[in-house]
């Protein structure tokens, strides 16, 4: 299909779709005349993710950028892949952190994989900043979390499905994490109003 075609299907301003070629974002359409370039389902599918990434899940069009490019190289394997889509979407810190005691106590109590991760990283920050503000954490509250979260991850991996096109798997995965997260957040503040309720209320 020939751009007018590509911007009529797709919703997008043909100004738009020739920004997000100079930026990159798109690949270039196929050559059919030194004026004229087709497009194809893939163009679409690629549309379709970046609309989501700005308008949905909020990222910018440098973040945006970062990730399709990891999208298009063969060198990013399918777990980094998904890896850096979560790292985006929550917006990490990409330092490395010192390891907390109580992150180690829970890969191990959990099994779960013993390696570096930007969420293990995450947590590992967040539990140091908790420390500082003089909030206490016991190992049982975050094992705790760690059984309730570890039933809620087996779900939400469970959509995401390896063998399709690279851009439909970010593109689950970064609504999934953007709103689940929200949705998991807005659950738990009911329960605990709930469990409130029930405890205070005359």
């Amino acid at each position: 299909m020939q751009l007018k075609e590509l911007s009529r299907r797709s919703g997008i301003s043909a100004a738009s779709i020739k920004y997000y070629l100079r930026e990159d974002l798109l690949p270039a359409g196929e050559s059919m005349h030194p004026t004229l370039a087709g497009y194809s389902d893939g163009h679409l599918s690629r549309l379709e993710l970046i609309t989501v990434l700005r308008k949905v899940v909020g990222l910018s069009i440098g973040q945006i950028k970062t990730l399709v490019s990891a999208i298009d190289d063969p060198e990013v394997d399918f777990l980094d892949l998904l890896g850096r889509t979560q790292s985006l979407v929550l917006g990490y810190d990409l330092s490395e952190t010192r390891e907390h005691p109580l992150t180690s106590a829970v890969v191990n109590a959990k099994d779960w994989p013993d390696v570096t991760s930007d969420a293990r990283n995450a947590l590992n920050a967040h539990l140091a900043q908790m420390e500082e503000l003089g909030i206490t954490v016991s190992r049982d509250v975050v094992e705790g979390y760690a059984d309730a979260v570890d039933r809620v991850a087996q779900q939400d991996v469970g959509f995401v499905t390896e063998g399709g096109s690279r851009d439909s798997a970010v593109l689950t995965v970064a609504v999934g994490v953007h709103q689940y997260s929200k949705l998991l957040a807005r659950m738990l503040a009911l329960a605990q109003t709930s469990v409130s309720i029930r405890k205070y209320q005359p």
